[in-house]
């Protein structure tokens, strides 16, 4: 039982450094918003092969998203939850898009953080494509509206990574 509650702690450990860096990058980062449903950033190139390109980095990695959703004045982060766990989870999954994890920054009570898998740069432009054009989603993000800043960070997998 302790050693598994150990290798627990250590996992969450590794995500919560993931978060940590991956949250930094993206306050650094000077460029346009993320998806925010008003079309996407270009993906650069993300997921398997970039071995030759990007130092580091593991050759069979998926492609990783890093978003940040912080609720601007006037809209609702409860609206936002709601919104995730009732519809938007659900059409992520229908869209083919792997969803690794949500989470509530403890000190940003405003802020919703999560991370999505692709395949690689190319299976994530369509899977937003098709999430975008669904009735579904357009029915939903007109009864729930809620204005929030994007801020996405593509990332792929280094080579000691044990999430590929």
């Amino acid at each position: 039982m302790e050693k598994k509650r150990f290798v627990l702690a250590g996992f969450a450990g590794i995500l919560g450094v993931i978060l940590g860096l991956a949250l930094a990058v993206a306050a650094a980062q000077n460029g346009p918003p993320g998806q925010g449903g008003r079309g996407a950033t270009p993906t650069p190139p993300c997921g398997p092969n970039l071995a030759a390109e990007i130092k580091n980095v593991t050759k069979d990695s998926r492609c990783f998203e890093l978003r940040t959703y912080t609720v601007r004045e006037g809209s609702s982060i409860d609206l936002l939850h709601s919104r995730f766990r009732d519809h938007t989870t659900a059409l992520f999954k229908k869209h083919g898009m792997t969803i690794v994890g949500y989470w509530q920054p403890v000190t940003k009570p405003d802020t919703l953080v999560y991370i999505l898998a692709y395949k690689d740069g190319g299976a994530r432009d369509a899977a937003w494509a098709a999430f975008q054009a669904d009735p579904e989603w357009v029915k939903t993000r007109t009864a729930m509206p809620v204005n929030v800043q994007v801020d996405n960070v593509f990332m792929s997998a280094t080579d000691y990574s044990p999430l590929k």
